[in-house]
């Protein structure tokens, strides 16, 4: 396979992928399934784990799938540990799940609003960081890769949403924060940070033809990602390939944030 192909292949591990039931999630499952990786869905909604798991099975992927709210600490202890004992452990975490419910001006935001895209959005990412990368520590190696945004590093408009903002900018914190105390030990965290995509949770902008104007003409690109852009980099980091990476945060926005 030669020297550097050989680094993209993940056969023997287990990659474990949140919110992989649909979008950016079940694109990343797709990814790492391909390169030899056994997957595991870790969804909310049952039809949806059940979907993926059909899906990616067709494909000739390895997968499974199980029911997981991620802001439930205690489901997720109990999953990583499920893992571990049928599995071996997972070597490769996604931290896909994720919410966004925008066009809320601030002052408008209610504390349930801003509970709701926290209590998913960071909180969920840092448990299942926890809880996977206590076990990965335990074994000396592990790849986590965090689904962040470019709205941690920019302010979008015209969608007020700092709420939204707000969470990942603390997801590409937390990567940074953990990379720098786990490094030494042999995991590795990095994160994406994706501009406007293709998938259920931007409809709502893309359907509204002055905002998708605003999206478009911010963009030197002059589209929207697709979920398998995105993919490519989350294959790429949770890989050998990206053996020097850690604390990373790889935009991959169309150029949006050159502007």
């Amino acid at each position: 396979m030669g020297t550097y192909l050989s680094k993209f292949d993940l056969s023997g591990r287990v990659a474990v992928v949140t919110g992989g039931g649909q979008g950016i999630g079940f694109a990343s499952a797709q990814a790492l399934g391909e390169a030899g990786a056994r997957v595991v869905i870790a969804e909310k909604l049952a039809d949806r784990v059940a979907n993926a798991v059909t899906q990616l099975k067709g494909l000739g992927i390895d997968a499974s799938g199980h029911v997981l709210d991620v802001t439930d600490s205690a489901a997720v202890e109990a999953l990583a540990a499920r893992i571990e004992s049928e599995h071996g452990g997972a070597s490769i975490l996604v931290n896909n799940a994720g919410v966004a419910i925008s066009d809320v001006r601030a002052e408008d935001t209610t504390d349930e609003h801003w509970r709701f895209h926290m209590s998913v959005n960071i909180d969920g990412v840092f448990y299942c960081c926890r809880s996977f990368g206590r076990r990965m520590l335990a074994r000396g190696a592990g790849s986590i890769v965090n689904i962040g945004s470019m709205s941690g590093f920019i302010v979008n408009k015209p969608q007020p949403q700092s709420f939204y903002n707000a969470s990942k900018a603390a997801v590409h914190h937390l990567t940074k924060s953990l990379a720098a105390e786990w490094g030494a030990r042999g995991v590795r965290v990095n994160a994406v940070a994706p501009t406007y995509i293709a998938t259920p949770l931007t409809r709502f902008g893309m359907e509204n033809a002055e905002m998708a104007k605003v999206w478009l003409d911010m963009t030197p690109m002059g589209r929207v990602g697709e979920p398998e852009e995105i993919a490519s980099v989350v294959l790429f980091l949770a890989s050998d390939a990206a053996s020097l990476l850690t604390g990373s945060i790889v935009l991959a926005d169309g150029g949006y944030t050159c502007w």
